[in-house]
């Protein structure tokens, strides 16, 4: 496997060298103005260039999500960046550097201005009015606490405009009978005082998995979203921000199937029932900022509410052996205050040192609730049950409660060096309310009343050294935390489980070259596990997974970020990612020793390579184009490594003509329509392979047409 990610890594990087040469040769040329724009993130809760900070980060800027297209968080790349997701939206589940978990327990935080989302039912929506997209790879847990102990998706929304309105209407039409609605509107209701905004997307597809029972595609999708805010400025100093956002999808059935049978026969399922999964997200963000003159105080308050509901043959063979409707529902509060040293008001240590510092409280509510009834056919359980036979599993009530306490500062000595030093201290409180039943009763009904608490305390530490102005250096370690809890469903035994730690230590340097126009960033990293949680299925209870720690586990790689822009209207981008991700010796499953093994869902390498063109043809309108390639390394689908997926590669193109108020577009996705599994699991006897999974998105193509002001 290290041949291989070397090979191919060698293999790229003279294209790459090639790409970037202009760049460079152009940097002699003091004619060459252009530059690459300043990527400023909030990837450390407070504004700051992307290049001064000591994490590896890739963002994906405004400007970059509509050129590529992006939909939703996972159609963008970066460096051993991956995501293993269902054709349900609901069901997308991030990892970074191998370190993933249950959706219901995330172990890559999602933010959504501010507002994290405790499970991926919620953070896998359209992106709606979106600003930025921050990919913040290792450990973040001194800062964002609970589910950042692989890394961060930070998520900001456009501002509305407080100086003139703008808008844009935008309507793609695709294969598969895809069509879509994309607008928004903002502007000053009060000029320099008051704006909104309303954004909003409609979309709808056939499926792309034909279900041979029936001749009918199964895996459609259906959703409607929206985004409204209000902007306030009632001075300089002061600002609130409120932003309202909600989703309704109604999707198809799960296009599962018997793995090997997707291999030999792709996109065909054979299900003698035909479900669905339906989601409704309803979220209010507040935000408040008080800038003064030597710190700054800012608070995000965040209500969240979704449920889902869908339906499934959960045999998903011809037979009519079982059916599952599943009803899961949530509500979230979440309230963090924070104060911070003002931009430039650092505090002076010494003529020659400056202390930059923020400190903040962060607290949450969460219930969840979920009801799952698998209905057996007669004779499916046993033999000797004659009649139909309900199965609830679960009846589930999840209460959780937390607070977190943290600090940062950041000593900046002389002009060169920055040392950073941080820690969170978290106490979670969680109640659970879990039952089991029969309809009619064969059995004991089993309940279980429980709680548990836990607290841990997250410390981190990096120095950075700016080797000359463009180009810094940086160490860091931090610690990351993950909290224990209980599963709405696992065997007898497995209804909780603990806590997950990680050590990270990582070594970066950033540099910009040719005058601003090339930026190359590279670090190396390795991840120490102590108790991993493990997103497994349970195979007693059929398309279920619960949560248990399974030892110790290790990670190491690198990963590159290559930016340039070559010419004034030529920009060209590419990433590296490496990971080797295995469990530690003694690390158990199921009681089966799992050490040395392949963590699931990690590829091998990730590579990232493209180019976005645009050419002026009046002064009026240009013509523009965008091409990219992702190359994902082998991987396996579970930790007993008995089935894997290898190595596949995906082409993205794109072009069109914009002028000031219309465009025109079209595109094509997975180009040369690769064949890829990107999600499959133990099934045992239900599956003739062992293995059930799903087809990844196959060759999709259309046209885009709208008009911008």
């Amino acid at each position: 496997m290290m041949t291989r990610a070397i090979y191919t890594t060698a293999a790229i990087t003279p294209l790459l060298l090639v790409l970037l040469a202009p760049a460079v040769a152009r940097a002699q040329d003091p004619a060459a103005s252009f530059q690459l724009p300043p990527l400023i993130v909030t990837a450390q809760k407070e504004a700051a260039e992307a290049q001064d900070l000591p994490v590896s980060l890739t963002a994906f800027t405004e400007r970059t999500l509509r050129d590529s297209g992006a939909d939703i968080v996972s159609d963008l790349f970066a460096p051993n960046v991956y995501f293993t997701e269902f054709t349900a939206r609901k069901l997308s589940n991030p990892r970074f550097r191998g370190i993933g978990s249950s959706p219901a327990n995330p172990a890559v935080a999602t933010y959504f201005d501010g507002v994290p989302q405790f499970n991926t039912n919620s953070s896998s929506i359209d992106l709606v009015d979106v600003r930025q997209v921050e990919f913040v790879r290792g450990p973040q847990s001194a800062l964002f606490g609970r589910n950042s102990v692989g890394g961060l998706i930070n998520v900001t929304s456009v501002r509305p405009s407080l100086s003139g309105w703008t808008g844009s209407l935008t309507v793609p039409f695709a294969n598969f009978s895809s069509r879509e609605i994309r607008g928004n509107v903002a502007g000053p209701v009060v000029d320099g005082t008051l704006a909104v905004s309303v954004g909003m997307q409609y979309g709808q597809r056939d499926g792309y998995t034909v279900n041979d029972v029936t001749g009918n595609d199964i895996d459609s999708r259906e959703a409607f979203g929206a985004k409204g805010q209000v902007l306030w400025t009632p001075n300089r100093n002061w600002e609130t921000r409120v932003i309202v956002n909600g989703e309704r999808a109604r999707d198809g059935d799960y296009a599962l199937s018997d793995l090997a049978g997707l291999r030999a026969n792709p996109y065909h399922a054979m299900h003698d029932f035909e479900g669905h999964t339906d989601r409704d997200i309803f979220g209010t963000t507040i935000l408040n900022r008080h800038e003064g003159a030597r710190f700054s105080v800012s608070s995000t308050t965040g209500f969240l509410k979704w449920t889902t509901e869908d339906a499934t043959d959960l045999d998903y063979t011809p037979l009519p052996l079982i059916v599952r409707n599943n009803n899961e529902e949530s509500f979230q509060f979440t309230q963090e205050v924070r104060v911070a040293s003002a931009p430039n008001a650092a505090i002076r240590l010494s003529d020659g040192a400056a202390l930059k510092w923020q400190a903040g409280v962060f607290l949450f509510t969460q219930n969840y609730q979920q009801s799952a009834v698998n209905t057996l056919a007669p004779f499916t359980f046993s033999p000797f049950i004659t009649f139909p036979l309900a199965l609830t599993l679960p009846d589930a009530e999840l209460d959780d409660f937390g607070i977190g306490v943290y600090g940062q500062g950041t000593a900046t000595i002389g002009s060169r060096l920055d040392l950073t030093a941080g820690v969170r201290v978290d106490n979670e409180q969680k109640d659970a309310l879990l039952s089991t039943f029969f309809t009619p009763q064969i059995a004991p009904r089993r309940d279980l009343v429980t709680d548990e608490s836990f607290s841990n305390v997250s410390p981190q530490f990096s120095a950075a050294v700016r080797i000359q102005p463009e180009k810094t250096a940086y160490v860091a370690v931090t610690r990351g935390y993950k909290a224990g809890g209980f599963n709405p469903v696992s065997p007898v035994g497995s209804e909780a489980y603990g806590e997950e730690h990680a050590w990270n230590i990582e070594g970066g340097l950033k540099t910009m070259w040719a005058s601003g126009r090339v930026m190359a960033n590279a670090s190396v990293f390795r991840i120490d596990w102590e108790d991993l949680q493990l997103n497994i299925p349970d195979l007693t209870s059929p398309a279920q997974f619960y949560i248990a720690n399974i030892g110790g586990a290790t990670s190491s790689g690198v990963e590159v970020d290559l930016n340039a822009r070559v010419h004034p209207s030529v920009d060209v981008f590419g990433g590296i990612g490496y990971t080797r991700a295995r469990f530690s010796e003694g690390s158990v499953s199921n009681g089966v020793s799992v050490g040395g093994n392949l963590i699931p869902n990690t590829p091998e390498y990730t590579v990232t390579l493209g180019t976005q063109v645009s050419h002026p043809m009046t002064t009026a309108v240009s013509l523009y184009g965008r091409a990219e390639a992702v190359f994902y390394g082998a991987f396996e689908y579970d930790d007993l490594n008995l089935a894997r997926q290898d190595a596949y590669s995906l082409a993205n193109f794109r072009a069109g003509a914009r002028g000031r108020y219309l465009f025109a577009e079209a595109w094509i996705r997975n180009a040369f329509d690769t064949q890829y599994i990107p999600i499959a699991f133990a099934y045992g006897q239900l599956a003739p392979s062992g293995f059930i999974g799903e087809m990844g998105r196959p060759r999709t193509f259309g046209v885009s047409a709208g008009v911008t002001f």
